[in-house]
């Protein structure tokens, strides 16, 4: 039988579920600018901040859903780009602000995470032709080199307060991981191959340092001189951004980039090293080897040291990570094994996950697979969704804004 990642049927069934996912999020733009929260309806909670990493994943949602032929998109993602100057944009201090509400700073700290995430909104609103993206790509990426980066480490630092005067003793592998992530979309966007090195620098420390050092149980937590806080936040397990212990989900993410940034090496007439792909291999089967591990089907949401669960709960964006990681697998190694993994989650999310009757994907479920919203009501992010439904139809690289600037989706 075809595996589905070979099976034009299948694609068919995923620009179908792109085309669901957008027209869900169409409704979530905020009055006073950004994007707003979703209720598990699709109905905006305008009684919550607006969030800056919320409103730069839609912006990247919307230009990719408009570079996917739908026109209506490109207008929502010229919303977001006007809410990141008129609304998140910090005059004084310069960088942009982590929330607002009713047009109004609320969290003025300046974030890494949320600053990689205006570098991917960016890249992927300049692929698609937005007006000003260009200009605030270039902006984006010199807040990230200038103010988040630190040479010595080869690192990002993770947060500052809003006058960049007073950085948190704190390093985090999350927002280092979506720096790579934005870098890499940066560098196929721009054509600039610093991006592509600067990104390849961080996963050399994250996985072939850090995970390989810690028996592939990816820290996720470091103090200033990167050395792991391996009972961080141990009192708050079940942290939406820093949980205690190891986070499944993110080694599904970090071998997918490795695999990116090995192709466009490869793209580029380099040899890659020998440790971005095996690097990759090992956190992606590790991760798998995780799905059911508490003796109910799907993912939990971290790990002990000892590999055993802390936190139950499912989130729906570890599964679309898996989804992603797997279908990027099977391209780059070829190996079947990533196949049918690839098929036996969809399976678990088309029982679980996906919700016919409301739209999107419900974003939690308990240790017993029926949908909660402890950590995530509602559903306020289509990105990871968005990404599970799009990666196995395209190529490994470039990455999302420019495959389909270039129109390498596969139909």
């Amino acid at each position: 039988m075809t595996a589905w990642l070979d099976n034009p049927q299948h694609r068919h069934w995923l620009r179908s579920q792109a085309d669901s996912l957008l027209a869900f999020a169409a409704a979530s733009p905020h009055p006073a600018g950004g994007f707003s929260w979703l209720g598990a309806d699709g109905t905006p909670d305008l009684s919550r901040p607006v969030e800056l990493w919320i409103t730069c994943r839609m912006i990247h949602c919307f230009s990719l859903g408009h570079m996917l032929g739908n026109p209506a998109y490109g207008r929502l993602a010229d919303h977001g780009l006007r809410s990141l100057n008129d609304v998140f944009r910090d005059r004084e201090y310069g960088g942009f602000y982590a929330s607002v509400r009713e047009g109004e700073p609320q969290d003025t700290s300046k974030q890494a995470y949320a600053h990689a995430f205006v570098v991917l909104a960016a890249a992927s609103a300049t692929a698609a032709g937005r007006e000003g993206a260009a200009e605030l790509l270039t902006e984006a990426l010199s807040l990230l080199d200038e103010r988040f980066f630190d040479p010595e480490s080869g690192m990002s630092v993770d947060s500052y307060d809003r006058t960049f005067s007073e950085c948190e003793p704190y390093r985090g592998i999350n927002a280092n991981m979506h720096t790579v992530e934005a870098l890499l979309s940066a560098a196929d966007v721009t054509g600039e191959r610093r991006w592509l090195d600067r990104a390849c620098g961080i996963l050399r420390r994250a996985l072939d340092e850090f995970a390989r050092g810690n028996n592939w149980l990816l820290p996720e937590h470091f103090d200033t001189d990167w050395r792991m806080l391996l009972d961080y936040n141990r009192e708050v397990p079940d942290h939406p951004f820093r949980p205690y212990g190891a986070t499944v989900g993110h080694w599904f993410e970090w071998g997918r980039l490795a695999l990116h940034a090995e192709a466009a090496l490869r793209e580029l007439g380099d040899t890659p090293p020998a440790w971005l792909s095996e690097c990759a291999r090992e956190l992606i089967t590790r991760a798998a080897d995780t799905f059911g591990c508490d003796g109910q089907p799907g993912f939990v949401y971290t790990l002990d040291w000892q590999g055993q669960p802390v936190v139950h709960e499912r989130m729906h964006w570890v599964a679309a990570e898996a989804i992603g990681a797997c279908a990027v697998a099977y391209r780059a190694f070829g190996d079947e094994s990533f196949a049918r993994l690839y098929e036996e989650y969809w399976e678990y999310v088309s029982e679980f996950l996906l919700d016919p009757a409301c739209g999107s994907w419900h974003h939690e479920l308990d240790r017993d697979n029926r949908v909660q919203g402890t950590v995530w009501p509602g559903k306020p992010d289509t990105y990871h969704a968005l990404q599970a439904v799009l990666l196995p139809r395209l190529p490994l690289t470039p990455t999302f804004a420019q495959a389909l600037r270039r129109g390498l989706v596969s139909d």
